[in-house]
Parts: structure tokens; C-alpha cells; sequence
């Protein structure tokens, strides 16, 4: 159970840690943590997206350190045997991000989830929200990694020739075939070599939902025909909206190890690598 629903939630509000990760654009000129301040659902804490990403790196949205992650988790207040639901005020990509990482960093993955239809449905169903701020008692919370759930560049270079899985990417099509432009200023147009393109809002309703499993086990089956089982990663603009595919694919196949592109196009575009490439 990757997903649960608003009603779900209602009736086990008690029982689980509550997190917001809600994150936009930067062309959007919103702010998460001030909305969040203004309004969010009881007990729950904000989850900084840009600020619990990786710090050494010119690359957007990388995974942090294990060392980092403990004590981000630990301010949090979260302990390892906490079940967890995840929300945010978008369309879902930002918390599909921080349910990988929790995943990637060894949380059990039957505890952890995503709200669906997030904080849009919540209150268009006259749900409870509050503007006051939770206490938060920290933790001393303990991650192990998983890094078979992230490849890197050089991964994804040699499994061009190899072709030893698939990347399907999350980004719109007219980024994906290069007609286009990248809102990065200095990442090129295009998509990696022998990939794939579903762009991930066509697995999310206008409610915020995601669309039903059998309409998502259509789109996969569509686009990998015959090679519906093998292993599949996941990539996108800079990491986030891959993971929106990664759990929709684990809804239909229980099977999957959710894995992703971490520096996706962001790094593979760069147009340094533009000659390399």
C-alpha cells in the first residue's frame, strides 16, 4: 500500500506521522513553507524538499548523505517504526520524492505513503486543517541505504550499449524529443539515447489523484510491450517527477524495487557532456 485515500487517513489520523512535502517550481513564485505556515492538515510537519537535498553538489534535488538523513528524520521527530503519510499541495511529484528517499533509506516500505488527490482533495472534501504548529520531540532515527534504487551516469551510459534495462522519462514529451526548451539555462534539449516518454501527469487525475491501476498497467504495457517485466528506471528533469512513475508502477507490480535516475536530465543534459554525448 503505497497510496492511501483522504477517508483512510481520516480514521487513522492518530496513528501515523503526518509530513508535507509540498515543493513548486521556481517559475511559479510560491513558497511552500510559508503556505504550509498558513495552512496544513493537523499535526503535521513540513518536509523541505530543497533544503533535505544533497548540499554537495551543483545538481538539483540529489539524495542526501546517510549521515544528513538521520538527523533530518530525527528533527522531524520520526522514529523507524513510524507509519508515515506524505502529502503536499501540488500534483503529487514532491511527495512521491520524499516516499523514495524514506524507501531508499530503509524505511519499511509497508509504512510508508502517499496521500492521494494530497492537499487539494483534502480540503475540497471541507477536511480539517489548522495553522498551528506541531511540537516536535526529536528522534534518534537510524537509515541504512539501498543504492541498488538509484543508478548514476555511468550506469545509464553503459546500459545504452548493454541495454540491460529500461529508463522511461517523466518529463513532457516536446522536453523529451527536444521541441522544447529546458528550464534549466544550462541543460540542453533532448532525452537519453533509447528511453522511453510518459510524461507523468498522464498518470494523475484533474482531482490529483492517480488514475485507476488498470489504466496505469495500459500505459506500461503500451509503451514496454514485451518487456513489461524487466527492470525499469526511472528518470526525469531533475529526479523528482520520476518518482510519480516509480510508485505508480509499484502499484502494479509488487514485485518492483522503485528505482530512479538520481541526477536525471539535469545532469545528463548538462552541456558540458553536449560534445561527450
Amino acid at each position: 500500500m503505497s497510496i492511501v485515500s483522504t477517508e483512510w487517513l481520516s480514521y487513522n489520523f492518530e496513528k501515523v506521522k503526518i509530513l508535507d512535502c509540498s515543493w513548486h517550481l521556481p517559475n511559479v513564485n510560491r513558497n511552500p513553507r510559508k503556505e504550509f505556515e498558513n495552512d496544513h492538515l493537523i499535526n503535521a510537519v513540513f518536509f523541505d524538499l530543497d533544503e533535505n537535498s544533497k548540499k554537495e553538489t551543483n545538481l538539483p534535488h540529489m539524495m542526501p548523505t546517510k549521515n544528513r538523513w538521520e538527523k533530518i528524520v530525527s528533527k522531524l521527530g520520526i522514529l523507524n517504526n513510524d507509519e508515515i503519510v506524505i502529502y503536499d499541495n501540488s500534483d503529487l511529484f514532491s511527495s512521491c520524492r520524499c516516499w523514495f528517499t524514506f524507501i531508499y533509506f530503509g524505511h519499511n516500505p509497508k509504512l510508508v505513503h502517499v496521500l492521494d488527490g494530497g492537499l487539494k482533495k483534502w480540503k475540497l472534501e471541507k477536511r480539517p486543517t489548522t495553522k498551528n504548529l506541531k511540537n516536535i520531540n526529536q528522534t534518534n532515527y537510524s537509515a541504512i541505504e539501498k543504492n541498488e534504487m538509484i543508478k548514476n551516469k555511468k550506469q545509464i551510459d553503459e546500459n545504452i550499449k548493454k541495454k540491460k534495462f529500461n529508463v522511461i522519462d517523466a518529463r513532457s514529451r516536446g522536453r523529451f524529443e527536444g521541441t522544447d526548451p529546458e528550464p534549466r539555462k544550462d541543460v540542453r534539449s533532448g532525452s537519453i539515447p533509447n528511453s522511453y516518454c510518459l510524461p507523468f501527469n498522464e498518470l494523475i487525475n484533474k482531482n490529483h489523484t492517480f488514475i485507476e491501476q488498470k489504466e496505469i498497467l495500459n500505459k506500461f504495457s503500451n509503451l514496454l510491450s514485451s518487456r513489461y517485466d524487466e527492470e525499469v528506471v526511472f528518470s526525469c528533469g531533475s529526479g523528482v517527477t520520476a518518482t510519480v512513475l516509480a510508485l505508480a508502477y509499484s502499484l502494479i507490480n509488487n514485485k518492483y524495487t522503485p528505482t530512479i535516475y538520481d541526477g536525471s536530465w539535469a545532469e545528463y543534459g548538462k552541456k558540458i557532456y553536449e560534445k561527450i554525448n
